[in-house]
């Protein structure tokens, strides 16, 4: 496989990069973001750009691929409205519309999260919720995984300093939380692992909630 990573220097993409490269059947694997990923291995390529509305520089190096693992976004907590609209929303559909355009028979797969509901009173979830309904009318096949909670598998760290000290006292509960309450938590590398199984499926579901990560990963 050929897999299109975006957010791969954020706490979740590093954890999906690890497992992605970790899969024997993966065979080449581009990174999309505003910064290079210290990543050293013959089948990655970096694919650096200032904004993700504004890809013509590596337009052309946006295919052929097989899977785009969408992982980029914006902390819910501490984004005003119009900012987490602007890189939630619209940004994952710059992208995702230049992904389908060259790669029309691929898979985009949307890390979305948990309750995701364009209903949602709560804004993250609403716009969340608006984003997964935009890909879906994308002419391409589209996957959403609502992830709940998601623990650090592989010592990812948050690229967002005031973020690192909550996941470093919340890590025992955690790792606890995903052993007893696989329903809503979960981890980096069973996203990651998810995504390999979802990309490589003949026929995946439209959405894949935390409970369904977590099997998939493990069946593995």
């Amino acid at each position: 496989m050929r897999i299109l990573i975006t957010g791969a220097t954020g706490l979740v993409g590093q954890g999906v990069l690890h497992e992605t490269l970790a899969h024997p059947g993966v065979t080449q694997v581009g990174l999309l973001g505003r910064r290079d990923a210290d990543i050293a291995d013959p089948r990655v390529q970096q694919l650096r750009v200032e904004r993700f509305d504004a890809l013509e520089g590596v337009a052309e190096r946006l295919a052929p691929w097989d899977a785009c693992f969408y992982c980029a976004g914006a902390p819910p907590l501490g984004t005003a409205e119009p900012e987490y609209r602007h890189v939630t929303y619209d940004l994952t559909l710059h992208v995702a519309r230049a992904f389908a355009e060259r790669n029309p028979q691929g898979r985009f797969l949307y890390v979305s999260g948990a309750h995701a509901d364009p209903a949602s009173r709560f804004m993250p979830l609403r716009i969340k919720g608006d984003t997964e309904t935009a890909l879906r009318a994308l002419p391409i096949t589209s996957v959403m995984l609502r992830p709940g909670g998601i623990q650090p598998a592989h010592g990812e760290r948050s690229p967002h300093a005031w973020m690192r000290p909550l996941y470093t006292v919340g890590a025992p509960f955690m790792g606890l939380g995903v052993r007893l309450l696989p329903g809503v938590m979960t981890s980096t590398a069973a996203v990651g692992r998810a995504l390999l199984a979802l990309a490589a499926m003949p026929e995946p579901p439209v959405v894949v909630e935390n409970a369904e990560i977590n099997r998939l990963a493990a069946a593995r």
